[in-house]
């Protein structure tokens, strides 16, 4: 059910990030190339936040940016088709200290969602002339637009659509039209979740983001998870900066079946849950708070609408305060499903650990035995 390794002491001054390729099914034939994703992803963000002492949000981004530009993962040029054979990305970031969040949704032609959800956050964080509020969120041809007048990467339809979704649509939208036998994308082998990352700076500074291509033959202008506020990323911690009287703060990034976490609010239900307040001299167990959450906050609920195996997966990374005042980080997966794909490094340890996480054969795959929790051994 669940394994714990203790990640080193740390004074706060090193750099830490940590990437997943999504939880569900992870071939053993492409196990390498996303493996490789996922340490490029970290290489390249440690790499540039030693170099200019990146913040949170733009180690977040870089990382994300990786895994976009690659066509073995469902974001940017992977991302899945949809229904009409277009590419329509979702993302978001959210930065703990100030709680600022930006995302975009069901966006085409922009090669880097994750890089306009920061530009949207960042734009909202500056004063209208005209007093106005600033969106938070931008959806399609409006999103499209933005990314324009910021600059970002604008690309024609067709430089989104990668050879691999390309097959995979005309694959699954011939079954759509000529259906021979029962068949379901549900437990196809085809790539269908999200993928993000978790970052801490060298100012102990936490934050979080997520972008998916979201599901193959979804309806256009679907928007998933990966775009809510408090679904699909989470990131929290003490506005002053007094992190050492909250004892863990949280940050996190889910996957899984997106209209199921949307409902449940998964990402920001997994944070709330560390501000309960427990018995006193009792420490805060991450274990039980996964475990609570994705059973009894997710699973069950979803399970009584009618769906039987709902899917998710969450990489966390908490920033802990021991009985000594000395800060140090852990970082968690929990999954439902087969498997998840996950990857982390630190500027201590730049060279980058990447796993593909498979559920023990032993688990059922269903009911709450279903549930595999593991901490990684994050060094600093």
């Amino acid at each position: 059910m669940h394994g714990s390794i203790d990640a080193t002491s740390t004074d706060g001054k090193n750099v830490y990030v940590a990437v997943h390729g999504g939880a569900g099914h992870h071939a053993v034939g492409t196990e390498q190339q996303v493996k490789r994703a996922l340490k490029r992803a970290c290489t390249v963000a440690i790499h540039a936040s030693v170099l200019t002492s990146s913040s949170a949000l733009t180690i977040v981004e870089q990382a994300i940016s990786v895994l976009e530009d690659d066509e073995c993962l469902n974001a940017g040029y992977g991302s899945n088709l949809t229904e009409s054979g277009t590419v329509e990305c979702d993302a978001a970031i959210m930065e703990g200290r100030s709680q600022d969040f930006g995302s975009v949704g069901a966006v085409p032609c922009v090669k880097n969602p994750i890089r306009l959800a920061k530009a949207v956050l960042e734009h909202s964080r500056e004063p209208d002339p005209l007093g106005r509020l600033r969106p938070l969120h931008l959806v399609s041809v409006g999103a499209q637009s933005f990314a324009s007048s910021k600059a970002q990467a604008v690309v024609a339809p067709n430089d989104m659509i990668s050879p691999r979704a390309k097959d995979d649509w005309e694959k699954w939208m011939s079954r759509l039209d000529h259906p021979s036998e029962p068949t379901s994308l549900q437990t196809a082998s085809t790539m269908q979740d999200t993928v993000g990352a978790v970052a801490w700076d060298g100012e102990g500074t936490l934050a979080a983001g997520v972008s998916s291509g979201g599901l193959l033959l979804k309806y256009p202008g679907r928007v998933g998870e990966a775009a809510i506020y408090g679904a699909g990323c989470w990131a929290q911690q003490s506005a002053d900066g007094n992190d050492a009287e909250l004892r863990r703060i949280p940050t996190n990034t889910a996957t899984g079946a997106g209209e199921h976490i949307i409902r449940t609010g998964l990402a920001r239900s997994i944070g709330d849950a560390f501000r309960v307040p427990g018995p006193p001299g009792i420490e805060v167990d991450t274990h039980e708070i996964l475990r609570h959450i994705l059973v009894d906050h997710f699973q069950t609920p979803t399970r009584a609408r009618g769906e039987c195996s709902p899917n998710a997966g969450v990489l966390l990374l908490t920033k802990e305060v021991d009985d000594e005042g000395r800060v140090k980080p852990r970082l968690w997966c929990a999954f439902t499903t087969e498997s998840m794909a996950v990857a982390y490094a630190s500027s201590g340890q730049p060279k980058p650990k990447s796993y593909i996480l498979r559920r023990p054969k032993g688990l059922a795959s269903s009911g709450t035995s279903s549930l595999y929790i593991t901490a990684l051994p994050l060094q600093g």
